[in-house]
């Protein structure tokens, strides 16, 4: 019977588990992520994403050589993202990424919903499975300020595709105003309890924010409809709030321009 991508994910991170407690140096495995308390969310896009909690002075050894981590699959591709990670995709098409730590560095690694899969028997320390540093909120109180830096970014942003910037327009319209309303959607509409991630306020939007996930689409119309994208962006932000109307109209006004101007060049 074949296996399900929960199955394989979870019996790799058992595999690991079991090679580095033959290697005598290491105290913990963390799981992280859907691998970590939220398996219940494995799918078959999931990853591997684990933390390797090893014994004083032998970190560097485990980050230097990966035959440890080889021992349960070959490994197809690594790629070495900080002086203490990886992003690696085994030869049967398994992705994950890792982090090697002594147990004093954990105190400062930003981290949660950590499961311990393995530990040495002797390591009593419970306390790693969930990261004690303090995680900065990236949620916000502030709704004015949010749709005031919309504006601004779109006005500023349909002024640089005006002159031919396109690529920066389309972060100060498409990215910017985005990010700021996704840090206070839970204040303008009901979140639905998702597995938030205290990390990225975009992951699992759709699930959480329904009613703003609908109209989304039309805010991110991409590289060729750009003002568009400002319009539509614009019209969330006058039913979410009272947009100031000099500020509306020269917005219109300038993405109208853009759009006439799109048209002619077409």
């Amino acid at each position: 019977m074949m296996m399900t991508k929960k199955q394989l994910l979870l019996q790799r991170l058992d595999e690991i588990g079991k090679t580095l407690e033959g290697t005598g140096n290491v105290l913990a495995l963390i799981g992280l992520g859907s691998v970590g308390t939220e398996t219940e969310r494995i799918d078959d896009y999931s990853d591997l994403d684990f933390y390797v909690i090893v014994t004083p002075g032998t970190k560097q050894s485990f980050i230097d050589q990966l035959d440890w981590l080889e021992d349960t699959c070959l490994l197809a591709y690594s790629f070495k993202n900080y002086d203490f990670g990886y992003k690696v995709m085994f030869e049967d098409g398994i992705y994950g990424e890792f982090a090697v730590f002594e147990e004093s560095e954990l105190d400062s690694v930003l981290y949660t919903g950590g499961r311990i899969v393995w530990k040495h028997p002797a390591y009593m320390n419970n306390r790693i499975a969930t990261g004690q540093a303090a995680i900065p909120s990236i949620k916000s109180s502030s709704i004015d300020y949010v749709v005031g830096e919309a504006l601004t970014n779109l006005y500023v942003g349909l002024g640089r595709y005006a002159r031919g910037e396109k690529l920066s327009a389309l972060r100060f319209i498409e990215s910017y105003p985005i990010d700021g309303l996704l840090s206070v959607l839970h204040l303008l509409e009901p979140e639905m309890p998702y597995f938030p991630d205290a990390f990225g306020n975009e992951r699992r939007v759709e699930q959480r924010f329904p009613q703003f996930a609908i109209v989304l689409g039309s805010m991110l119309q991409g590289y060729d409809r750009i003002p568009e994208s400002a319009i539509h962006l614009l019209n969330y932000l006058e039913e979410i709030y009272p947009v100031h109307p000099r500020m509306s109209s020269e917005i219109r006004a300038l993405a109208e321009h853009c759009r006439l101007g799109t048209q002619q060049s077409g």
